[in-house]
């Protein structure tokens, strides 16, 4: 215990002597959606980022498939940030965003569920092992690189199964997100109230229960926005600098899934022209639940100097995140894209009242008949490849 205690006091030192060699300067750093004052905030800086749930490379945990890869360095680095975003949605849907991780103290037990949702197995609702066998069904063999777009495509179709977090996942097609589909789909009760019937897990709040399917009708199932973006050729155009900078300072961010060709960085801020990733190009063994039922969540934070780029050298393939609680939220999120982003000459992306006339109709996506729980998930691989080949046909190349 002691030596974990110092191996951790020493982080902290280099993190600290880190901070040192940013720029002497007033400047605020942003950080999903928060601010920072880098002379006078450090450690509270610190304690932001490292609050993060972090995912990396795994490796010794169960064959991906039965008879595939059981670890996924080299290849999975896209895959984990997209779960790093979608876990920071989690948090915010169940613990808020000012919620903060202390090492060895005791959390709420949404958190230790949302963890189990990331496990490195294939009973867990956003493994490493459903986003590889969901891929199959993107045109990506299980063990190949991911890119922003399909991670965001892979995430919404899992979210269908996870009747516990209840998100809606819109993923925009052609830089376009359009309000009047959005409403549509965060609004759309459950085809079935029947599972409102079922005995909701120990660990759910009575305040997450009374949100059954057969209460009322739901004001706004919470919405997790990703908006795949290509912002240049062969890098970033310089004009939609400003813009990428300013969704980072939106209360709603989620932050940015991008990074280098085959080289995926999960994005939380800025500072300046450089941008704060996660880098998830660490490999640990795989850690399983213990017998009394929780997750050792040490490995599952980076307590390591946060790094940095030039936002010049980002691929200019990305996807932005967004996460909305509540409809107000997301009201006031088309309010700020309105104000900070479609202000530009050349717009980082569109924000349309009405779906446009000449795409398909809009038709919000439904689970198929799989009951399932939070973190305990269809067992059927042949389900998965059924589903893949009924959704989606909002798939898009970017």
């Amino acid at each position: 215990m002691e030596s974990v205690l110092s191996k951790y006091e020493n982080q902290v030192t280099i993190f600290a002597d880190y901070l040192e060699e940013f720029p002497d300067t007033d400047e605020l750093v942003w950080i999903l959606g928060k601010q920072h004052l880098l002379k006078t905030e450090k450690s509270k800086l610190l304690s932001d980022i490292s609050a993060r749930l972090w995912f990396t490379y795994r490796r010794k945990f169960s064959p991906i498939g039965g008879t595939g890869p059981s670890s996924d360095a080299g290849w999975g680095c896209m895959l984990r940030c997209g779960q790093m975003m979608l876990a920071q949605a989690l948090i915010c849907r169940h613990l808020g965003r000012d919620w903060n991780w202390e090492k060895q103290k005791e959390q709420p037990k949404e958190y230790q569920r949302i963890l189990q949702c990331f496990l490195d197995r294939k009973d867990c609702c956003y493994s490493i092992h459903q986003m590889a066998q969901m891929g199959v069904g993107e045109g990506k063999s299980i063990g190949e690189w991911f890119g922003p777009n399909t991670v965001a495509q892979v995430l919404k179709k899992l979210a269908l199964f996870d009747e516990w977090n209840s998100l809606a996942v819109y993923v925009s097609m052609d830089n376009t997100v359009v309000i009047e589909d959005i409403k549509k789909m965060c609004h759309t009760l459950p085809l079935s109230a029947e599972t409102a019937a079922e005995s909701p897990p120990e660990s759910l709040n009575a305040s997450t229960q009374s949100k059954g399917p057969s209460a009322c009708s739901p004001a706004w199932k919470p919405l997790l926005l990703i908006v795949p973006l290509r912002l240049g050729i062969n890098q970033i155009n310089p004009v939609y600098v400003d813009a990428f900078k300013e969704c980072f300072k939106m209360p709603q961010s989620l932050g940015a899934l991008g990074g280098k060709p085959n080289n995926a960085y999960y994005f939380i801020g800025f500072l300046g022209d450089e941008l704060i990733f996660l880098d998830p190009h660490t490999t640990q063994n795989f850690v399983d639940t213990e017998e009394n039922g929780t997750v050792d969540d040490q490995t599952f934070h980076c307590l390591q100097p946060p790094q940095r780029m030039n936002i010049l050298n980002l691929d200019p393939s990305v996807a932005l995140g967004f996460f909305c609680k509540e409809e107000k939220d997301f009201d006031s999120w088309c309010s700020l894209v309105q104000k900070e982003i479609l202000k530009e000459n050349l717009r980082m992306f569109e924000l349309v009242q009405k779906h446009p006339s000449h795409w398909p109709p809009f038709v919000p996506p439904a689970k198929p008949e799989v009951t399932t729980t939070g973190a305990e998930f269809i067992d059927s691989t042949e389900q998965l490849e059924e589903f893949d080949l009924e959704e989606d046909f909002e798939i898009l190349s970017i």
